[in-house]
């Protein structure tokens, strides 16, 4: 008898079962091919991928916390690897070591839109983060509207850009490769090579030591002609005191030659390092497309690395800058604790100090390194000369010199009250001068308007400090300096700004640099200026 469901469904049990199993059938394969089926099984979205490694390096760590520490620790550098070929989206080796989910990146040499790049626009100097999504990751750069976009994917804004403004060409900022979207294959054409040396700037070694002997001039895209080496650095907001130190430290020939090529300090995790041979690089490369450096990515390191001691917007001291800068980099770059390095190098002198203090006839003696030495400048006269105008008086650098010849007496209050005297032991290759100008009191700052004279060129140390210590038999060593970088303050204490004169060993031409402004100037006009902070470089003999 058939059931009360049967008889109201009309449909018996039999029935059921055999639709039943008609429907877990596979449907009948169709009778004709479709073109979009190899294009829909070779589907492969990055971001997903770079999501479903992530879960899995984190299930397998949190799978193996029970592990041994190195055991753990190699597990965490294999997943990040894997996240890192996600990220990156172009090592094709690592596509195929994934199966079936492998995808093959179609390389072309010509391409249609290449036409469509726009050299004017392109600006490499900011920071890489992608302008939709803010993410540093798989960063693009659009090579028709210089905008960055992240990712390759079809749901990356990469390629919506390219279906919404119909620009097609995109280069990796990290690998240098250049695709066509949407159509998603690489471009392999030598005319692209100028912009991967203007995004990544290379030298080799042989062109590094002739640096020094290079006269030619460069031309920008705008027609321009700038001196590599001697570009303006833009002025982000308040930031001439970053923009004076570097062109100075850029006179530094050791210090310059080790930042110009990467894999002196490819050891070395600091940002700081890498974002200051990044800056280097670019003041430094003669295909620039345009003659001028924006210092943006190496301020964003710093005010990181200094906890905002110095950041955009605040006026600071290019000499509390260049203490600083030098002491992290040579924190940073040295392999170990007590181990040297390229700042050490060429800054590092060493000096004897004497201590009395009163009631105490014994003497305290101590040997300290030192990167750069501060001279005082005799106070100001504090009344009008007879035509009412305030006298500016002169002091010239032997006299400030002085101060450490051994026997000059230099009186301190802190810690306590003693009498000094400092001897220098050790000259170093690069020295530099720091003319104390500023002082705070309780109500305002001050700024002494003495002016220095001092040599430019063939300055002869051991007149100004007679105790200087002779090289040792068989070591060859000059005492005599020339001045290669001078920075000067112009103006009020507080209102003032901070520019350069520096010298290019080539013609032995001087410069003045003030942020963008580059123009030759006089020797003469060097000698004139409110003298700050000099940097002298060290004779060969």
């Amino acid at each position: 008898m058939k059931s009360e469901r049967e008889v109201k469904n009309g449909v018996s049990e039999e029935d059921r079962e055999v639709k039943r199993k008609r429907s877990d059938s596979p449907p009948p394969p169709l009778g004709f091919n479709n073109p979009l089926l190899p294009l829909a099984n070779a589907y492969d979205d990055d971001d997903e991928d770079e999501e479903n490694e992530k879960k899995k390096s984190q299930a397998r760590g949190s799978g193996e916390l029970g592990n041994e520490a190195a055991k753990g620790e190699g597990n965490s550098n294999k997943a990040q690897e894997e996240v890192d070929d996600d990220e990156d989206d172009e090592d094709e080796d690592a596509f195929k070591g994934r199966g079936n989910h492998a995808r093959h990146v179609e390389v072309r040499r010509d391409c249609p839109y290449l036409d469509t790049v726009n050299r004017q626009v392109l600006d490499f100097d900011f920071e890489r983060f992608c302008s939709v999504s803010l993410s540093n990751l798989n960063v693009y750069a659009c090579l028709v509207c210089g905008k960055y976009f992240q990712g390759r994917s079809q749901k990356s804004h990469a390629y919506t850009h390219s279906l919404e403004a119909g620009h097609h060409v995109y280069i990796n900022l990290l690998t240098e490769k250049v695709y066509c979207l949407p159509d998603s294959y690489e471009i392999n054409d030598p005319s692209l090579d100028d912009i991967r040396h203007v995004l990544n700037p290379r030298f080799s070694r042989a062109q590094v030591e002739d640096l020094d002997k290079n006269r030619q001039w460069s031309r920008a895209l705008d027609g321009s002609d700038y001196l590599p080496g001697m570009v303006g650095l833009n002025n982000i907001q308040k930031t001439e005191f970053v923009n004076v130190t570097i062109q100075s430290l850029m006179r530094v020939t050791p210090l310059r030659n080790f930042f110009l090529i990467p894999e002196n300090y490819q050891h070395c995790k600091s940002p700081l390092v890498h974002r200051f041979g990044e800056l280097t690089r670019k003041i430094w490369h003669a295909r620039n497309f345009k003659g001028q450096v924006s210092p943006h990515e190496f301020l964003q390191a710093v005010m990181k690395a200094s906890k905002k001691r110095f950041r955009i917007g605040q006026q600071s001291d290019p000499v509390e800058f260049m203490s600083w800068l030098l002491n992290t980099l040579h924190m940073d770059l040295r392999p170990s604790k007590d181990a040297s390095s390229i700042i050490h190098k060429c800054f590092q002198g060493e000096l004897e100090v004497v201590r009395e203090y009163q009631g105490n006839e014994n003497k305290e003696i101590s040997r300290m390194p030192f990167l750069m030495l501060g001279l005082d400048l005799p106070p100001p006269p504090l009344f009008k000369d007879v035509m009412e105008k305030n006298i500016i008086p002169q002091v010239a650098l032997f006299d400030l010199l002085k101060k450490f010849d051994g026997e000059t007496v230099t009186e301190v209050v802190r810690p306590k009250l003693a009498r000094m005297r400092y001897r220098v032991t050790k000259s170093p290759p690069y020295l530099m001068f720091h003319m104390v100008r500023f002082k705070k009191n309780n109500f305002f700052k001050e700024k002494n308007p003495t002016l220095v004279n001092f040599p430019v060129k063939d300055m002869e140390l051991r007149d100004y400090i007679p105790s200087l210590p002779t090289a040792p038999e068989g070591e060859k060593a000059c005492s005599k300096y020339n001045l290669i970088a001078n920075i000067v303050h112009d103006g009020k204490p507080e209102d003032g700004y901070f520019r350069v004169f520096v010298q290019r060993k080539s013609q032995e031409l001087w410069y003045e640099m003030q942020d963008l402004h580059v123009a030759e100037t006089l020797p003469q006009m060097v000698e004139l200026s409110e003298a700050y902070m000099q940097i002298y470089e060290q004779q060969e003999v």
